[in-house]
């Protein structure tokens, strides 16, 4: 299953996408002390395992905080992309 955080607005799309499945097979969480901004925290999902996920206070402004990880031009691998294991994390700006 994919978990999807963020928002549209006029400016565009501004989500990160959790692939659940890929989060569960992952034991060390590396994204969360990846992301400069603390974007993730690792919750109990509604089955009890234990995933990634933005927190709420990040969901309504992904565009803002993570712009210092998204550079305009020719971008490197984000932080949280980069430090996944499983290839769970995906954004879509």
């Amino acid at each position: 299953m994919k978990a999807n955080y963020g928002y549209t607005d006029g400016s565009g799309d501004y989500y990160i996408t959790i692939e659940t499945e890929g989060c569960l097979k992952c034991t060390e969480h590396d994204c969360v002390d990846a992301c400069p901004q603390d974007v993730f925290a690792i919750i109990e999902d509604d089955y009890d395992d234990l995933v990634a996920a933005v927190v709420e206070e990040h969901r309504r402004s992904l565009a803002y905080v993570c712009s210092e990880c998204k550079p305009a031009s020719d971008p490197p691998p984000l932080p949280c992309v980069e430090a996944c294991p499983q290839n769970a994390i995906s954004h879509s700006w």
